[in-house]
């Protein structure tokens, strides 16, 4: 038998050397190929798990907020895109309008479009009107608020009834049924409505609405979301300093409150707990317009308020403060009501709960 030579000391079969040696060095082979090819797949798995995730990242440095989504949308036929000229400098504002088929005189939604949003946002409220054939105008207000003309300026709420002039004139309304409604931005343009608009109106629902531009400019400054920069565009802010006489001015809680009015209006304020959490509009925003409301009529009885006690409570714990029923399939949180004027708190984040909205709406 063959001997090759391992060392001084030891010698190993030759044949046995080779055989073995082989096996060896192949097995060594196919391992480094294994190993080598997952280290090559998951290198590319986790390269294109980065750029998907920088993908993700980009696309949510600015979330799209499901009630200021401002997607582009195609209307139904059904809906016929107007021109409304504007009373006060002849500007022309677009609108969606629906006119109800039957002979007899029907409602009025007028639908306010949301912060970032316009008259060609979506709006689930018109396939509503549409399925109860009621009439419905989902006006521009010089769009989104990021200009001075926008924002609940005295020009935008002039639009906002320049609106309801248009749909008055153009289709068989009920005088005594025009509802104003909106959510987020278009809570925060429904309030304005309520305490600017000349035309009466029924009843008015506001959803998640903004009411203190200056509280909101600082709560959207330490968000680091892009609302505090439309702010500082829509109130003519210069160097970055918030010009607050105009953001009073632009602001609900500041407004005059319509006494007279809450003679023939409902207003409705419904905000969810959760937000100014999972959303961008701290239920202090419906809280503190309520009371303001209430202070202006000259309530004396402490009952009708919201506490600061309560606030806080609903600010900590996020949970009821009793047994107040529900809306919709949701748990009412507080809810407070002064003869025309009721606030809900629900359980829920920055939204509209569509269906309950609008069934209260023409429903008497």
């Amino acid at each position: 038998m063959n001997f090759i030579k391992k060392s001084a000391s030891y010698y190993i079969p030759l044949k046995l050397f080779n055989f073995n040696h082989m096996k060896i060095t192949l097995l060594k082979l196919v391992i480094s190929i294994i190993l080598l090819g997952a280290g090559i797949i998951a290198g590319m798995n986790i390269n294109s798990n980065k750029k998907a995730d920088e993908k993700s990242d980009e696309k949510t440095k600015q979330p799209v907020v499901r009630f200021d989504d401002t997607s582009e949308i195609t209307w139904s036929e059904d809906f016929k895109l107007v021109e409304i000229k504007s009373s006060v400098d002849s500007t022309i504002q677009k609108a969606y309008f629906y006119t109800a088929k039957p002979t007899e005189a029907r409602p009025l939604i007028v639908s306010l479009h949301t912060w970032s949003g316009d008259f060609s946002q979506k709006d689930d409220l018109a396939g509503m009107c549409k399925a109860n054939d009621i009439n419905y105008i989902h006006p521009d207000f010089r769009g989104s608020n990021n200009t001075k003309d926008a924002c609940c300026s005295h020009l935008a709420l002039n639009d906002i009834d320049d609106a309801i002039t248009w749909a008055t004139e153009n289709s068989n309304v009920d005088k005594e049924k025009i509802y104003v409604i909106g959510v987020s931005g278009g809570g925060y343009a429904t309030l304005s409505t309520f305490m600017k608009s000349k035309h009466s109106i029924k009843k008015f629902s506001a959803w998640a609405a903004i009411t203190d531009l200056i509280a909101w400019y600082n709560e959207s400054k330490i968000r680091g979301n892009r609302y505090a920069d439309n702010i500082l565009m829509c109130t003519g802010s210069e160097n970055g300093v918030l010009n607050e006489s105009v953001a009073k001015a632009k602001s609900p809680v500041f407004m005059d409150t319509p006494a007279e009015k809450l003679k023939t209006s409902n207003l409705m304020i419904y905000a969810g707990i959760y937000d100014g959490i999972q959303g961008s509009v701290p239920i202090t925003h419906s809280i503190n317009f309520y009371n303001k409301l209430l202070s202006d009529l000259l309530v004396n009885d402490k009952s009708f308020y919201v506490p600061d006690q309560e606030k806080l409570k609903l600010l900590e714990y996020r949970k009821p403060l009793g047994e107040f029923g529900s809306i919709s399939d949701r748990t009412i949180c507080l809810e407070k009501k002064f003869e025309n004027i009721r606030l809900v708190i629900f359980e829920g984040n920055h939204e509209m709960l569509t269906e309950y909205a609008f069934n209260e709406l023409i429903n008497e």
